[in-house]
């Protein structure tokens, strides 16, 4: 009895484990969706206007966002306001691969944002 509530657990565990790590979405095929001209039925790609993902850095960080004067109140919401204002496309499930996958590209971003440029120092002038 004792094993079989061991092995029980066990599997539990395991599709726990696995349920988050497919639920992460992929970035490499968020990326594909992102320069897809032919995403969600739309007229041009995501790439289009956010050209290398500029303008969506910060976008994996935010809760809330305001996109043609309208506020969405998560990332797939937005993605979806660009996908249908932006693009005339059709929106997609937010609870869908497609989504998981833009998401995870997008949250990528950031790790890609190169670092603020610091200013050049001033330097001493000698007197007061």
């Amino acid at each position: 009895m004792k094993i079989a509530k061991i092995m029980m657990l066990s599997m539990v565990v395991l599709g726990l484990v696995f349920t988050f790590a497919f639920a992460a979405g992929d970035a490499a095929k968020g990326k594909a969706l992102f320069n897809d001209k032919k995403f969600a039925g739309g007229s041009k790609a995501c790439n289009d206007c956010h050209a290398g993902g500029k303008g969506v850095e910060k976008a994996g960080d935010k809760k809330e966002f305001k996109i043609m004067g309208k506020t969405q109140k998560s990332l797939e919401e937005a993605v979806n306001a660009c996908i249908e204002g932006g693009n005339k496309g059709k929106a997609i499930d937010a609870k869908s691969a497609q989504m998981q996958d833009m998401v995870a590209y997008i949250k990528s971003l950031k790790a890609a944002e190169k670092p603020a440029e610091k200013a050049p120092a001033k330097k001493a002038t000698g007197g007061y």
